[in-house]
């Protein structure tokens, strides 16, 4: 499920979130509404490509991964992963809900 919310900026976020309810992704702040559905329309093309995802891992050892778009900027980050195996798990999680949203 993509959330998307209004913050005290006036600025635009989307969250994807897992079946259960878990955070999944972050998306940067949008200054508008209009620019915020037009990256969300183009979120489950991005799903095909291998690319669009960076891994990290933050000077604590916790892994973290953002999405980017086909220019390389960031649209959005997930919270830090203890594993590798969850961080992957996550990106994983993320392009089923994306891509399932196409699909309903």
């Amino acid at each position: 499920m993509i959330d998307i919310k209004k913050d005290k900026n006036n600025s635009y976020r989307f969250f994807v979130t897992s079946e259960e309810g878990n955070a999944l992704l972050q998306s940067v702040a949008f200054p508008t509404r209009e620019e915020l559905d037009t990256t969300v329309k183009k979120l489950s093309p991005l799903m095909k490509k291998p690319y669009v995802f960076e891994r990290k891992t933050n000077h604590n050892g916790k892994f973290q991964f953002t999405l980017k778009d086909t220019s390389g900027s960031i649209i959005g980050s997930s919270n830090t992963y203890t594993s590798e195996a969850g961080m992957e798990n996550g990106i994983t999680n993320v392009r089923k809900r994306i891509t399932n949203l196409s699909r309903s």
